[in-house]
């Protein structure tokens, strides 16, 4: 069976962003063979689904097809709308401010054919933070603690629907809900390539109140804090 990637990246408010992030998925394939991507809108202000929409006008759509989707908000409900139209054997989900290393099509391929059907990349931040440049390194290991949304996810959409995708239940924390399931099934593998991501929130809020927020409520959701109760919180000291 030939291997077909659906890169499905969530959207709010990324007018700053989604055009840069598409056009580097575009330069950094491998092969334009057999992907496609679906950005999905959760109801952006600032224009950004018009900026998909542009962009997509410029590009050869018989080569990689762009579909943009409307949404309800929350990135579980916006990446499970993705996977539910992907035609893809693979899913691939990556943040709207996360640049994805140079043939990271290829490299997902070839986990996947080596039997591994789910797992990240390395992080790197773009800065030049101590802190965040040692929070970066300590990805390249297979502790459960290094994982979060940022380094990308992907996994074959069969191992996707046997699980039952994201947990629409949680507006945020969606992404390690899945990736503590994919370790109970000891389904995961941490490709050492590295995808770049924004540090924007801690340049907004500082280095050690966001970590300081973080590391709160990965304890709440730990100590058995509601989806709602994590949400709260995520409001009132980040969004």
């Amino acid at each position: 069976m030939t291997n077909r990637i659906s890169i499905v990246i969530p959207m709010l408010n990324e007018a700053d962003n989604i055009t840069s992030v598409l056009q580097h998925v575009l330069d950094s394939l491998y092969s334009k063979n057999n992907v496609e991507i679906f950005v999905i809108d959760g109801g952006s202000s600032d224009g950004s689904d018009k900026l998909v929409l542009d962009f997509k006008s410029t590009f050869p759509l018989q080569e990689i097809p762009i579909t943009l989707l409307s949404s309800e908000k929350g990135r579980a409900k916006q990446m499970n709308l993705g996977a539910k139209n992907a035609s893809g054997n693979i899913l691939y989900f990556l943040h709207a401010d996360s640049f994805p290393p140079k043939n990271f099509d290829q490299l997902i391929i070839n986990e996947v054919s080596r039997g591994h059907l789910a797992g990240c990349f390395q992080l790197q931040f773009d800065s030049n933070h101590w802190w965040l440049r040692l929070a970066g390194w300590l990805t390249h290991f297979k502790w459960r603690a290094c994982r979060g949304g940022d380094q990308s996810q992907f996994i074959t959409k069969k191992l996707f629907n046997d699980i039952g995708g994201f947990d629409e239940s949680f507006t945020i924390y969606e992404d390690n809900i899945l990736i503590n399931e994919l370790y109970n099934r000891k389904e995961f593998v941490v490709i050492q390539d590295k995808i770049k991501t924004s540090a924007r929130l801690y340049e907004k809020h500082g280095i050690w109140t966001l970590q300081y927020h973080f590391w709160t409520i990965y304890v709440k959701k730990w100590l058995g804090a509601t989806p709602d109760s994590l949400y709260n919180y995520y409001q009132k000291h980040i969004s």
